[in-house]
């Protein structure tokens, strides 16, 4: 069926065959994936001014990739001239704005858009999406938001008191100067522990107020000489031998000891020691090294890999506050012990809305009889068909949605993810179909196996107490991450049965 036919159907005239909200690398994934399978009547929204998501916001110091670049970045689209074995974040972006222009996606953008809601108009059977450029009909509708990407301000009273400057990481001001400032940074997460220090560097005092204490192992990072880089491009094949290599390390260590952990506990207690060992090489000073232990075992929360991280607070000039925080001043904090801490410039490195009603989705989604998904959620527990797809909302689907991220590289995510939606697309065209939806009985099968294999992992087990992780969410269930390897949440996207949809015409 041709595009001129797809688009308009008995029931409706579209504007586009497909709109993807987003803009960043699922965005950009989806995109390259819909033109190499021929599907050209589409469009790419995002609220921003430009491409790269997460790579183009996140400019704080130090921001670089945590997981080897040759992981991160798209199978099909290798980058022998990544600088590091960890990619600073301005590569990414770089990596961004390369794949758009050579897979053919600048006539689809439209950026500066920002999608307001999205309403499912069940007689049309198309999506009604409301947009700060206008309202825009799209028969098939694809989320690529990503979940990291609204900042979440700390819930700290008389933070909005404080008379000196306040910029979250996420929101980096480049030409914010901290030579010689007293700085604080609320946080310890992944960001904070890149910005940490590099600010310590720069800032005339800083101080760090740690409520949970991250799981940090050594960061096999270095330069990469230009012997490798034009070994990169001459012989690909040696890049990809580097890639499967890397991969298998990231999911033997970072996902099956996580999510196999009642089978290995051992790749646990491995992790745990190497990151111990790494704290104690570090940091010598007992007391120092105690209150920078976590007290939660590893894989609770997001670990992160530094070798600059504990040295910063060796510093001099670097001091490590463990007491609550009781209030923000004009002038600083007071914590909970009474004590006062002034400074003039503050930093939240406190992260980002992940599993929450106005994050996922991060705006009204009305599906079929005007059911708003996040509500519904909200009422009923995160879950999505295979990560992607809701009996309450035809014609859509998620390109992170709940139980979509296996924990290993989120761009093994956006292919397997777009695997299974193009696959949906090819079949709705072969029948004739404007209407596609999972079946209830489908989802609440995928949702049962989920919560069966969540039972087994790393997370669900006491040491866990206490270490307010994201992975977790109000009902206490973890769906953020797929309990899966992604090998296997690949098969799956190439085998799930097309007869769990229901297609009509």
């Amino acid at each position: 069926m041709t595009n001129c036919l797809i688009r308009r159907y008995r029931r409706g005239v579209i504007d586009h065959e497909v709109v993807v909200v987003g803009a960043g690398f699922s965005g950009i994934g989806m995109g390259i994936a819909l033109r190499r399978h021929g599907l050209r009547d589409f469009v790419l929204l995002d609220a921003r001014a430009d491409v790269g998501g997460v790579w183009l916001v996140n400019t704080y110091p130090g921001v670089a990739v945590d997981i080897p670049s040759a992981s991160y970045s798209f199978s099909f689209e290798p980058n022998p001239d990544w600088s590091r074995v960890f990619a600073p974040g301005a590569e990414l972006k770089a990596y961004a704005d390369r794949c758009v222009a050579k897979y053919g996606l600048r006539p689809h953008l439209r950026l500066g858009t920002r999608v307001e809601r999205a309403d499912w108009d069940e007689d049309a059977r198309l999506w009604r999406l409301t947009t700060s450029s206008g309202p825009l009909t799209a028969r098939f509708l694809i989320t690529a938001n990503g979940v990291l990407h609204q900042p979440k301000r700390p819930d700290i009273p008389g933070l909005d008191t404080f008379a000196g400057r306040v910029v979250h990481t996420a929101e980096w001001d480049d030409s914010l100067d901290l030579t010689g400032r007293r700085v604080a940074v609320i946080g310890t997460g992944a960001s904070a522990l890149q910005a940490v220090p590099r600010i310590a560097r720069r800032a005339g005092h800083l101080h760090v107020f740690q409520r949970t204490p991250i799981w940090v192992a050594p960061k096999p990072d270095f330069r990469m000489p230009a012997w490798a880089r034009t070994l990169f491009r001459r012989v690909p094949v040696t890049q990809r031998l580097v890639r499967a290599v890397t991969n298998a390390v990231v999911e033997l260590f970072l996902v099956t000891g996580v999510t196999q952990y009642r089978r290995f506990p051992f790749l646990v207690g491995v992790i745990e020691g190497v990151c111990r060992r790494h704290l104690r090489r570090q940091v010598p000073e007992p007391e120092l090294r105690a209150a920078l232990t976590p007290s939660y075992g590893f894989g609770c929360k997001r670990p992160s890999m530094s070798n600059s991280y504990f040295p910063a607070f060796r510093r001099p000039n670097v001091t490590l506050v463990t007491s609550g925080i009781a209030r923000v001043t004009p002038s600083g904090v007071e914590t909970v012990d009474g004590a006062s801490h002034a400074f003039d410039t503050l930093v939240l490195g406190t992260g980002f809305k992940v599993i929450e009603p106005d994050n996922l989705p991060p705006y009204p989604v009305r599906g079929a009889d005007g059911v708003d998904l996040g509500e519904h959620w909200a009422r009923h527990r995160y879950q999505a068909y295979e990560g992607t797809s809701v009996p309450q909302a035809p014609n859509l689907w998620m390109l992170m949605g709940p139980y979509a991220f296996t924990g290993y590289s989120w761009f093994g995510m956006i292919e397997y993810q777009s695997t299974h939606i193009l696959r949906c697309l090819t079949e709705a065209r072969r029948r004739g179909a404007t209407r596609v939806q999972i079946s209830p009985e489908a989802n609440a099968r995928f949702f049962r196996s989920m919560l069966r294999r969540s039972s087994r992992t790393a997370l669900n087990r006491p040491a866990c107490a206490g270490s307010n992780s994201y992975y977790v969410d109000a009902a206490g269930d973890t769906p953020l991450l797929r309990p899966t390897s992604t090998l296997q949440a690949l098969r799956r996207s190439r085998r799930f049965d097309l007869d769990d949809y229901r297609f009509s015409a």
